[in-house]
């Protein structure tokens, strides 16, 4: 599947901030799952681009004049393969990495019972997905429920969370069952029941020496509707924008995510967004 994608981020302040740095995870990579076709990442400044310790490309954006808004866009295609991909280690960190705690997903006494008592035994895909759905069944989706800090603890008792939560509890699941499991942060080509912007997990298979995606609100394995911008032990290692200002007060944040099918698609979403 062909996606073009559209991610508008903006920033104002009705006092200036004096000094803001930005870590942005809006750029994907290549892989089995996905071939990057075009991207295009603008920003005020010159950011500094690196490879962090998972693997992820990451721009940091240092703004150190007094400002009173930063705008951040994305433009990019993406074809993606439609039957879900086993991704191979790659050259970030080991699997095992993956079975420590992290400090949104790790597994409390709640967390670690429910994994064993909704992991059956069997072919461990066909165990996977029973831990999908019951994750689903345990953390219903529900917009506006929780914050980007809630824990996979927290959700998991509120019984309510998104997309990130759901993913958190599911990694959290997988590393009670000694399983490495890590976050993934990107886009949804979406029929508009959840936001463009999407999270899920991988799953590491040892047996197959291999990231199994785990598309645990739909409760699938990934597959082309999704594309991928970062990894990470959870959201923290893996959000597409994190920063830190100095002043700027008064602030207001505006997020635009188009993923369509077809680069008309996306203008005309983008026209009725401004209407």
């Amino acid at each position: 599947m062909r996606l073009h994608i559209h991610h508008a981020t903006r920033y104002r302040y009705t006092d200036a901030a004096a000094y803001s740095i930005q870590h942005l995870r809006l750029t994907p990579r290549s892989d089995l799952s996905q071939q990057i076709l075009n991207w295009q990442l603008s920003t005020p400044g010159h950011p500094r681009q690196q490879r962090d310790a998972h693997g992820n490309t990451i721009h940091t954006l240092s703004l150190t004049e007094p400002h009173q808004e930063i705008t951040l866009i994305v433009d990019g295609e993406v074809e993606t393969r439609d039957a879900p991909t086993l991704l191979p280690r790659g050259d970030g960190l080991s699997p095992l990495a993956y079975l420590a705690d992290s400090p949104l997903a790790t597994p409390d006494g709640a967390i670690a019972g429910f994994a064993l008592e909704h992991y059956p035994d069997g072919p461990r895909r066909d165990a996977l997905l029973a831990l999908m759905q019951a994750v689903c069944e345990q953390v219903r989706y529900q917009p506006g429920s929780t914050e980007v800090d809630h824990t996979a603890a927290e959700a998991f008792a509120l019984g309510e969370g998104v997309c990130q939560d759901q993913a958190h509890v599911f990694v959290a699941s997988c590393r009670a069952l000694g399983i490495p499991a890590r976050y993934v942060s990107g886009y949804l080509f979406t029929d508009g029941e959840h936001a463009a912007s999407h999270a899920w997990a991988d799953a590491w298979l040892e047996d197959e020496n291999g990231w199994l995606s785990c598309d645990v609100t739909h409760q699938r394995f990934a597959d082309g509707h999704l594309c991928r911008l970062a990894v990470g032990r959870d959201y923290l290692d893996a959000g597409p924008v994190r920063g830190v200002r100095r002043g700027g007060s008064g602030e207001s944040l505006q997020v635009k995510v188009v993923v369509a099918d077809s680069p008309k698609a996306v203008r005309e979403a983008q026209q009725a967004a401004q209407q």
